[in-house]
């Protein structure tokens, strides 16, 4: 019987919505090019990225450790599904590549779910339910129920980052002072649900649970590094989310008080220096 730490899982449904992912992405990129309007390089390289992640999360030794061996496991793969491998497609998107998937009525009356007041609640109903023992569990027993389980955190974790990475437009008011309590919400949620792990007194999913400790680990500390594991990545995103959000924001206010200057209206110069037209509306220096 092979060892869980050299199995991969060739799944043929979650490979081939990778590889329909890349295939579009990038035949788009590849027309945006011919056209004279290529996508950025990082952006590019950072989708493929997601997309990595994305394949580790589904087809390595990852997937088969989390569902038999260690729910720190699981809770890595959840990780790379619905928190790394989201924000990094996310953030490779731009209008141009997702104007012909706007362009289909059913996606574009959609649009209103990447709006923060319904993406964000979403997001945490999603995660915290999955959670609860017996919705958990019963992934863990029911392939199509753990393909649903894998395929809303990853569509969830899209959601939720939209609004910050805002490939297209916002609402007027979230703006980068806005994004910053909207990271530090996220944090919450998932600092909440982590210390739930750590300092339980008692194991939640009893599936964990083996006649014998795996590498001399008990299904109650297994439970404690899944909770550590998620706040420690969660505190790096963060750092670095608000990081890059406290860096634009300086830009952008500097940018923002030289157009009023220069008498560009304050509406139109917030919107521009916003989305990245700022230069487009200063005068020569």
């Amino acid at each position: 019987m092979p060892s869980p730490l050299t199995s991969w899982t060739w799944d043929p449904a979650q490979l081939l919505l990778i590889a329909a992912a890349a295939f579009l992405y990038y035949r788009r990129a590849h027309t945006l090019a011919v056209r004279g309007t290529p996508v950025p390089v990082w952006r590019r390289l950072v989708f493929a990225l997601g997309l990595l992640l994305a394949f580790l999360a589904v087809a390595s030794p990852i997937h088969e450790l989390g569902e038999k061996e260690f729910f720190f496991v699981h809770m890595l793969q959840h990780i790379l599904l619905g928190d790394l491998a989201p924000l990094c497609m996310v953030a490779g998107l731009t209008g141009p590549i997702l104007r012909p998937v706007l362009a289909i009525p059913l996606f574009q009356r959609l649009r209103f779910l990447a709006h923060p007041l319904v993406a964000f609640p979403i997001w945490a109903v999603n995660l915290l339910l999955w959670h609860v023992p017996f919705a958990y569990q019963g992934a863990l027993h029911h392939d199509a129920v753990h393909a649903v389980q894998h395929m809303l955190f990853f569509t969830c974790g899209c959601l939720m980052w939209a609004p910050v990475v805002e490939v297209l437009p916002g609402p007027e008011w979230f703006g980068t002072g806005m994004k910053l309590g909207y990271i530090a919400a996220v944090r919450i949620v998932e600092t909440i649900l982590g210390n739930v792990f750590v300092w339980s007194g008692g194991v939640f999913y009893h599936y964990y649970q083996h006649p014998a400790e795996r590498w001399g680990i008990s299904a109650h500390a297994d439970q404690g590094i899944a909770g550590g594991l998620m706040m420690i990545e969660g505190s790096i995103v963060t750092i670095c989310a608000l990081a890059w959000l406290f860096l634009r924001l300086g830009r952008e206010s500097e940018l923002h008080q030289q157009l009023l200057e220069e008498g560009v209206d304050p509406r139109a110069a917030g919107r521009a220096v916003r989305y990245g037209r700022g230069r487009e509306l200063s005068g020569p220096r």
